[in-house]
C-alpha cells in the first residue's frame, strides 16, 4: 500500500483572463464617455486708449439702456431669439464671421449682451469685441 499522498499543486492565479476584462472595461468606458465641448467666444476687450482699426469689415450691434436691439442703425421690432438670428444673419451678408462689435449703454440689462454674444457663437461668428470711450479728464492723461 501506498500511503503516501500525491503532491499538491501550488494554487496559481491566471491574470490574463483578468487583465482582459479590465481591457474590455476600460474600452467600454472610453467608448461611451461623452466628451463636453465647451464653445467659447473669444472676446477681445479693448482698452480705451486703443487705437480702432477702421478697416476691418465690421457688424455693429447696439443696444440702448431699455435692452433694445440696433443692428446696423436699425432698430429690431422685437428681442425674440429668432428676431436677432435672422437680422445677425442678413447684415453678415455672406461674410462666414464677420467681427461684432457690440455697443452696449453703461445700463443696459447684461441679459442683453449676453443674447447676441449666444446668438454670434450659435451662427459660428467668434470674433466679437465691446466699444469703449476715450476717458476723459486728468485721468485720461496718465
Amino acid at each position: 500500500m501506498n500511503f503516501r499522498s500525491a503532491p499538491e499543486e501550488e494554487p496559481e492565479i491566471n491574470l490574463i483572463p483578468l487583465i482582459d476584462v479590465l481591457l474590455m472595461a476600460l474600452i467600454f468606458l472610453i467608448v461611451t464617455t461623452s466628451f463636453s465641448t465647451e464653445s467659447r467666444l473669444r472676446i477681445r476687450l479693448p482698452e480705451a486708449a486703443a487705437e480702432v482699426k477702421e478697416n476691418l469689415p465690421s457688424l455693429r450691434v447696439t443696444i440702448d439702456a431699455k435692452g433694445q436691439y440696433y443692428i446696423a442703425d436699425q432698430q429690431l421690432l422685437n428681442a425674440t431669439p429668432e428676431v436677432l438670428r435672422s437680422a445677425l444673419m442678413r447684415a453678415a451678408g455672406g461674410n462666414k464671421d464677420p467681427l461684432i462689435v457690440i455697443n452696449a449703454d453703461a445700463k443696459t440689462p447684461h441679459e442683453a449682451v449676453i443674447r447676441v454674444m449666444d446668438m454670434a457663437r450659435r451662427l459660428g461668428f467668434t470674433h466679437l469685441t465691446f466699444a469703449t470711450q476715450q476717458p476723459s479728464g486728468p485721468a485720461a492723461r496718465e
